[in-house]
């Protein structure tokens, strides 16, 4: 993508603070925010740190500790807004209510996704949609009611970064009542589901709700039952607490009740 930009065609070893204004402003005109451009910036930092070592290749990557503060005080760059945005209880009936409806609608479709299940498995279980449409039967433990989530995403490895996740609540049922024609519990291509539950929203006016909020929602949920944030990060995969604190965690302050009348 930054070979279509300007910058491309300023050598790496005669970069300028200017240069990265520019660029910066031209992606701002063009629609990118400011945790968008934050990582075109971060990107070529990286890369031009390590030009000459691993390419001898002369570059001034020294121009980023002048152009990012500079470029954060004019507002071109910075991180992205935490989300907080958890669905309503009414929300996730509307949802279910239209999902069913959708299911209902195409009853003669060669691929009939069990959108109904998938909702309630992705809540409950915290995992990504990719995560869902990729589980295997062989990998589900029924006697532990564990299943074996593989390549869980990880900022610091690709491939391999296999975990065993509990089935809690409800979850381990839904998975058990799949067909099992397929070897995947949920043998469905994940953006075919993402884009049915958009559908659905937008027919529904629900505004900004994303189906990655289900994670959150999930995650919220069990904190607010009372599982310490070590017992959380077992379920979501979350190597860095802190992180999984701060953004996957929007507590309802009326939940307080319940918890405190169950003591």
């Amino acid at each position: 993508m930054l070979m279509d930009c300007d910058i491309s065609k300023i050598k790496s070893n005669a970069l300028k603070c200017s240069d990265l204004i520019e660029h910066c402003n031209n992606r701002k005109s063009s629609g990118a925010g400011p945790a968008t451009i934050y990582h075109d910036i971060a990107y070529l930092r990286s890369v031009m740190k390590k030009a000459s070592p691993v390419w001898n290749v002369s570059a001034n990557f020294q121009v980023f500790e002048e152009a990012v503060p500079v470029l954060i005080e004019m507002g071109l760059v910075g991180k992205s807004q935490k989300r907080t945005r958890r669905p309503t209880e009414n929300e996730l009936d509307e949802l279910r209510e239209g999902l069913k409806q959708r299911m209902e609608y195409r009853p003669n479709s060669k691929v009939r996704i069990p959108f109904l299940d998938i909702l309630d498995f992705s809540i409950i279980t915290c995992m990504r949609i990719g995560e869902v449409c990729k589980l295997r039967w062989e990998d589900l433990n029924e006697d532990h009611k564990t299943i074996l989530v593989r390549d869980r995403k990880d900022p610091r490895k690709k491939e391999g970064n296999h975990m065993i996740v509990p089935l809690l609540a409800g979850s381990f049922d839904i998975a058990k009542k799949q067909s099992r024609d397929s070897d995947l519990i949920f043998p469905f291509n994940s953006r075919s589901v993402t884009a049915g539950f958009q559908k659905v929203r937008s027919d529904l006016g629900i505004e900004d709700l994303r189906y990655h909020d289900l994670r959150r929602e999930g995650a919220s949920r069990l904190f607010e039952k009372g599982y310490s944030i070590e017992e959380v990060a077992q379920v979501t995969a979350h190597r860095n607490l802190n992180i999984l604190w701060q953004v996957y965690t929007q507590l309802f302050p009326h939940k307080l009740h319940d918890k405190f009348n169950q003591q």
